[in-house]
């Protein structure tokens, strides 16, 4: 996946899927400045192409012209939905044995929902792949010379024309929806100037509703000048999206920010990384001018901060520069920050709106071997949970051992690793623990909770009156206040509610944190003396978790969508194993070139060590992918079964 942000004129920023931590270059097109963030392609690491479609206002879907859309592919394009990035396609490995862009396009249409539309068609498949017909110039494009450097340009084969004429009449068709002059155009058959064509497509892929599709070999450089050409043409600049952030001195007011370097300064701290001078922060200026020596205020801390050394990333390289402007990326050296943290000019009072950060779903224990390791781990816990929004740390308060969390094996695995190498930890690691979480099937009403303490002088007392519901999966909980004639008074409120949140922590059958509930304060009493804070933040405590075992609790366990792609012999035996773990299988797809691709959801507790089995199975020659997907209320003997082991 690409992500571009593009600076008219100036500047333009990607991001690849290749590596488990993300990494920035830049490179120069045609007057544009790019630069290219590198992020990885396992779903472990989804975080970072969060965190890079975040800053970032345009991206380009690069799909395999064999595999198409995968499950990859799709939860790419969730994430550039939830952001609004508008984006282009770009259909790689057209050399490849088996590949059909054609079906990529049409998969893009039904799997993805994309109203896509080819700009090119390929000249020749597989090995006899030679270049590309562009349809907006119906010219021939050959590319020549050891990295594909040399772009030759010829008349269109006899043998496409027809074909060509086919697929721009599709092209124009879907373009004309977007520009009422093309189409009167395209009515009257009259000839249609290309800067038209271009400006059609360009408002139809910023608002989202069309998605042009190039394709091409990158790996032989073949057809990549095209598509550089088309982030260019097609994908925004800064100045064609509207970033907004929030006014924390007017409630949260939304606030619309210039692209304009004269401005104050808003920007968005959106990845750590340890440098060799200390932390590296990267950094995207929506507004204002960041330059060495400048003083910026670290909103979420409040804190002054005085900016040193300003650079441009090349890799493992840099590139000292004097400011970051609007619309730029750079990144910051020295300066004491979280990822997600937002940078003004002293005065004012603005922030960002944060990234979406998914739950982690795994979790296992770590104890030091010795002091000196407990000290370096602290230190690495610190440094990694600053860096990686979806890492968790935490202290079990019954073992005493330290649990990390997140979102799969390959990532523990990578910060048990890196805690080895980078901060000398030397630590027994246990094994990998489910992430369960808990919540309701029933609404109770006029539960109550009470704290009544007496011991001589002030006493304490605190109650309330709660009904509890369960709300729809992934909506989280809700606490809303029906007080009425003041039974508990309006500055104990805040109290309950902070109750209700520290008892969420903890469900009431195992343990694990309590999620979609609505908790409906109702009534209560208080005491003109004994009444507190912790009085009735403690009497909501303990009436969320009377009400609680009321309203029939259940495990919810995550379950992951789990993707096979397998040979067709083995098709049977990979199938009865998913059933065997509880999966549901939910489809089975022809593979190009013989073979299936089986999709099913399985529980996550289930699939530890699926790849041994996988390769036992299917003598290596299977391969699968595996991504969270939703919680769901686990059966009564696994219920059972982690209520027991909980207990132990």
């Amino acid at each position: 996946m690409l992500a571009v942000d593009l600076r008219a004129g100036q500047r333009a920023a990607f991001a690849i899927s290749v590596t488990i931590a993300s990494a920035a270059t830049f490179c120069e097109w045609l007057g544009h400045e790019i630069n290219i963030i590198d992020t990885p392609g396992h779903v472990d690491f989804t975080i970072e192409v969060e965190r890079s479609l975040r800053v970032l206002d345009g991206a380009i879907l690069v799909l395999c012209s064999v595999g198409g859309v995968q499950s990859q592919s799709i939860t790419v394009d969730q994430q550039m939905k939830r952001y609004r990035v508008p984006g282009i396609a770009f259909i790689n490995k057209c050399d490849r044995s088996g590949a059909d862009p054609s079906r990529v396009i049409a998969q893009l249409r039904t799997k993805l929902g994309h109203n896509a539309v080819a700009l090119q068609i390929p000249i020749g498949l597989e090995m006899n792949f030679q270049g590309v017909v562009d349809l907006i110039d119906m010219k021939a494009l050959y590319f020549e010379g050891e990295n594909g450097e040399g772009v030759r340009t010829e008349e269109i084969p006899a043998g496409l024309r027809d074909e060509a004429a086919a697929k721009r009449a599709e092209l124009i068709e879907a373009a004309s929806m977007f520009s009422d002059e093309l189409m009167e155009a395209a009515l009257e058959e009259r000839e249609i100037p290309r800067e038209m064509l271009i400006a059609a497509l360009r408002t139809g892929t910023i608002r989202r509703e069309l998605t042009p599709v190039l394709m091409g070999s990158a790996y032989k450089n073949k057809a990549v000048q095209p598509l550089l050409d088309a982030v260019c043409a097609l994908l925004p600049c800064p100045a064609d999206v509207e970033n907004t952030a929030l006014d924390m001195d007017h409630d949260e007011a939304p606030v619309t920010l210039a692209s304009d370097p004269a401005k104050p300064v808003v920007a968005l701290a959106f990845k750590l990384e340890d440098g060799p001078y200390g932390q590296l922060t990267y950094i995207r200026v929506y507004q204002g001018r960041i330059a060495k020596g400048s003083t910026i205020v670290n909103v979420r801390t409040g804190k002054k901060v005085k900016v040193g050394r300003v650079v441009r990333m090349h890799a493992d390289q840099m590139e000292d520069i004097e400011a970051i402007s609007a619309g730029y990326i750079g990144a910051l050296f020295g300066i004491e920050c979280a990822s997600g943290d937002t940078f003004v000019s002293p005065g004012v009072n603005l922030t960002m709106t944060s990234m979406y950060v998914p739950e982690p779903v795994i979790s296992l224990a770590i104890v030091p071997k010795d002091n000196k390791a407990q000290v370096n781990m602290s230190k690495a816990l610190n440094r990694f949970t600053k860096e990686d929004p979806t890492f968790r740390c935490r202290v079990d308060a019954e073992t005493n051992e330290t649990i990390i969390e997140g979102m799969g094996e390959l990532h523990l695995e990578i910060i048990v690793d890196r805690m080895k190498r980078e901060f000398n930890v030397e630590a027994n690691v246990g094994k990998p623990q489910v992430a369960y979480r808990e919540t309701v099937r029933k609404t109770v009403t006029d539960v109550e909770g009470k704290f009544v303490r007496q011991s001589g002088g002030k006493g304490q007392y605190g109650h309330v009156v709660f009904t509890l519901e369960p709300q729809e999966s992934g909506k989280g909980f809700e606490f809303v206040d029906e007080i009425k004639g003041g039974v508990v008074p309006r500055e104990y409120i805040p109290a309950v509610e902070k109750g209700v949140v520290e008892a969420l922590t903890s469900g009431v059958l195992a343990g694990y944190p309590v999620v979609d509930v609505k908790v409906r304060l109702t009534f209560g009493s208080y005491h003109d003396v004994d009444s507190s804070e912790q009085a009735f933040k403690m009497a909501a405590i303990f009436g969320f978790k009377e009400a609680a075992r009321k309203a029939n609790p259940v495990i919810l366990e995550p379950m992951m969508a789990v993707e096979v792609e397998t040979p067709e012999d083995y098709a049977g035996t990979v199938m009865g194993d998913l059933s065997s773990r509880r999966g549901m299988v939910q489809g089975m797809d022809d593979m190009v070139g013989g073979g299936k691709a089986i999709k099913a959801e399985v529980p996550l507790s289930e699939m530890f060590g699926y790849a041994t089995t996988l390769r036992s199975m299917t003598q290596g020659r299977a391969t699968y992918t595996m991504e969270f997907k939703h919680y769901s209320e686990a059966p009564k003997n696994v219920a059972e079964a982690i209520v027991a082991a909980r207990a132990k």
